[in-house]
């Protein structure tokens, strides 16, 4: 692996060849590796010699092994993008390879998502935000899909509207084999109740808050174009609805914009007209989708073939996408009948931090009799978790200051599971005896088969129950915020 700063060796003599026949005479200065997309490893180079309109350019590179047509049918689909009308990264040259790259013009701006819901700069851009994305979206969906016949034929996507797309979520939680109850009864439900059919187009796959860069004025270029394929239009415009890529704004549409902002731009840009039922369907099944992929991430690390501190913790965090899922779902499929008040009654034993250790000390899991001094292991935990965020991460910057935040983030998920696991266990093992089974598995195959439904209460109380007290170890902000937090739960809830 190269040291930032510089490109790997056999990188940095195709690029020097493939910009010098566009620039004759240009160098190669200082490399600086940028977080890229889900798949590609992305260069910002300085450019010495070359066209004072570029004088940084962006190189994006396949993992070892990926083929190399993938990265040359994403030059093609920004190609096709740019003469769309959509604001893309200009593509300057295609390196064919070994080692294939993608060489793009650099597009200054703010990507990160907190930034750019946060920034007071960028106050103006949010005000037209939305309907920027709507025209943007409207642009790519009228793109003649006989343009891109390769599109349609890369395999390892799923290509078709709502059905296509759900066999995708259910091969991939069926391939990794990780019981998420809350994941079966929403796919259930969505598997059910599927919205009518749109005509097939190119859609982008990824459009969201975070692949999007944004400048004073508003949107400057969309990126990460990988997951281009066939699919309904409103799979984009879901996804971008998708609560995950809100970021903890309010507002519906990638945290900066309004739903009214969004369709109405679209519509006027030349998309189909949104039906809002519909919309709502595919903003649900991007919780599911984004539900599964995190496992898949989570399940890359635990299985070796990545070892990565961040995927470790985003298997921490599918329940938050689990109650976006079940969030969805009372809107779409409220419950109906004896026992399907909502409220503080469904989730109250489990929000409620100091019952559920009450619990565990019920069954002797929990309380005073441990063979060990002062401070228990939650205690040292969160000790660890302070010096991380503190002394720690005021010597480091960038990247490595991001990491450490993440580890002091993940000491204190371990040091809320110490305290809260053994409680949480008992009250959990009680809720699947109401309903006849003897853990997450029976419970997902239950609902999978039909033998529990997605519209019975106790199960929706169930399941909503359970990932409050995931959400509880996890990210017990997000309890507060939704209002789940119990009286009693203890004062510390970082």
């Amino acid at each position: 692996m190269a040291e930032p700063g510089e490109l790997p060796g056999p990188l940095a003599a195709a690029l020097r060849e493939a910009l010098r026949a566009r620039f004759p005479g240009v160098e190669l200065g200082s490399a600086e590796p940028m977080a890229g997309g889900a798949s590609r490893a992305t260069w910002r180079v300085a450019l010495r010699g070359g066209p004072p309109e570029h004088p940084v350019v962006v190189v994006r590179t396949n993992p070892e092994g990926a083929p190399p047509a993938d990265l040359a049918l994403e030059g093609r689909l920004l190609d096709s993008a740019h003469r769309a009308g959509l604001p893309v990264p200009a593509v300057l040259a295609a390196i064919p390879g070994p080692p294939a790259a993608l060489v793009l013009a650099f597009v200054d701006g703010e990507v990160l998502p907190r930034r750019v819901l946060q920034d007071p700069v960028l106050a103006g851009a949010r005000a037209v935000l939305g309907g920027q994305c709507g025209e943007a979206l409207a642009r790519l969906h009228r793109i003649p899909v006989e343009d891109l016949p390769e599109v349609a034929a890369r395999p390892q996507l799923a290509h078709g509207g709502a059905e296509a797309q759900l066999v995708m979520v259910r091969r991939l939680l069926d391939d990794l084999g990780q019981p998420h109850p809350a994941l079966e009864l929403g796919w259930r439900w969505l598997a059910d109740h599927p919205p009518p059919a749109g005509p097939l187009v190119l859609v982008h796959g990824d459009f969201r808050t975070g692949n999007l860069i944004v400048g004073p004025e508003g949107l400057r270029a969309v990126l990460d174009w990988e997951l281009a394929h066939l699919g309904d239009p409103l799979e984009d415009l879901g996804w971008l609805c998708t609560p995950a890529w809100r970021f903890g704004s309010p507002l519906p549409v990638g945290g900066f914009g309004s739903l009214e902002d969004l369709v109405t731009a679209y519509e006027r840009a030349g998309g189909r007209a949104v039906d809002p039922g519909a919309l709502a369907w595919w903003t649900a099944f991007g919780s599911l989708r984004w539900g599964a992929l995190s496992t898949l991430q989570a399940m890359t690390h635990i299985r070796g073939v990545r070892r990565s501190l961040e995927l470790a913790a985003i298997g921490r965090r599918v329940c938050e996408t689990e109650a976006d899922l079940l969030d969805a779902l009372d809107q779409l499929a409220p419950l109906e009948g004896p026992g399907s008040e909502d409220g503080a009654d469904p989730v109250a034993e489990v929000d409620d931090a100091a019952g559920i250790e009450s619990a565990g000390a019920r069954v002797g899991k929990t309380g005073g009799w441990l063979p060990h001094d002062l401070p228990r292991a939650a205690d040292l935990l969160e000790t660890v978790a302070e010096h991380l965020e503190g002394e720690l991460a005021d010597q480091v910057a960038g990247r490595q200051r991001f990491l450490v935040r993440v580890a002091a983030n993940v000491v204190r998920v371990v040091a809320r599971e110490v305290r809260l696991g053994p409680g949480q266990e008992a009250e959990h093992r009680a809720r699947l005896a109401v309903l006849g089974v003897a853990d997450d598995a029976e419970l997902a195959l239950a609902l999978r088969d039909g033998r529990l439904g997605a519209l019975d209460p106790r199960v929706r109380h169930a399941v909503r129950a359970a990932v409050a007290a995931k959400l509880a170890v996890a990210n017990p902000r997000r309890l507060q915020a939704a209002g789940y937090r119990a009286p009693g739960s203890p004062e510390r809830q970082g």
